[in-house]
């Protein structure tokens, strides 16, 4: 694909094509799509990769907010094999897109300036998930995969591992795409637990935790739960209250939330046993 013939790139959308057949095969590769999965590829821009998918697929949905792609996008396709919703990935019913007998599969090079939100808006459909590829901004990868002790591991971490087993696949240099990133990328797999670990009153008490405790990362995790629980709680729940949160496995962060939800008035469904 020539640079010339690419539509300009709109920076309101942070928009980067990707333009290295190269890296679309390597996509190709760790999808391994069949032609009977229900697929959803969210921003394709000029088409690079749907036209790979369209190849394989007995139907592809896509989601592209930016209405001058959709007659490019339009001219790929046969007639019933593609449908394209020019719409918000943010405002998107995902359970809606899954398949009665099928879950949905996902897969985008999102946006980085709104690359997180939309994959937590797409978490809160996480029963109707697959599995979830994106092309990110590789810093975000690389905090997404973190492990406890690293400089890298904080509340994203916690907060994605909590949902979803998360490997980072390959990296992606600048001159891959066009116009370049000032940054390296890098293509992940995000791979929902089944069945899923946070339930639906549960969330709302992890994530009040999980924020608490990385709120001053310097500070220990007593200091940053004072109010929520004193010494003694911690030392009951296997956490020393002068550890940081940077410290604490995803079991420690469930375990605090739990007990968390059995202070309050929290469903049955919440508490653990």
């Amino acid at each position: 694909m020539q640079e010339g013939t690419l539509p300009v790139a709109k920076k309101r959308f942070g928009q980067n094509f990707l333009v290295q057949p190269y890296i679309v095969e390597r996509i190709m590769d760790a999808l391994r799509p069949d032609r009977q999965d229900v697929l959803l590829e969210i921003g394709p821009g000029p088409g690079a990769l749907t036209q790979k998918l369209l190849q394989v697929l007995d139907h592809l949905t896509v989601i592209e907010l930016d209405r001058d792609m959709i007659p490019g996008l339009e001219a790929l396709a046969s007639s019933g094999q593609m449908t394209i919703m020019q719409a918000d990935a943010l405002k998107v019913d995902f359970a809606r897109l899954s398949d009665s007998d099928k879950q949905l599969r996902v897969v985008g090079n999102l946006p980085y300036n709104v690359a997180t939100p939309i994959i937590f808006h797409i978490l809160e459909s996480v029963g109707q998930i697959q599995d979830m590829h994106f092309m990110l901004q590789k810093e975000v990868v690389e905090r997404m995969v973190a492990a406890p002790g690293s400089k890298t591991y904080g509340r994203l971490s916690v907060m994605i591992q909590a949902w979803c087993e998360v490997e980072s696949l390959f990296t992606v240099g600048p001159g891959n795409f066009f116009p370049a990133p000032k940054v390296d990328s890098a293509f992940m797999r995000l791979l929902p637990y089944k069945p899923v670990l946070l339930t639906d009153c549960l969330r709302p008490v992890f994530a009040r935790i999980v924020t608490s405790s990385f709120a001053q990362r310097r500070k220990t995790i007593a200091n940053n739960l004072r109010g929520i629980f004193n010494a003694e709680q911690l030392r009951a729940l296997d956490i020393d209250p002068s550890c940081r949160a940077e410290t604490l496995d995803q079991a420690a962060f469930f375990r605090l939330a739990e007990a968390f939800a059995e202070q309050g008035t929290q469903d049955e469904s919440c508490r653990s046993g």
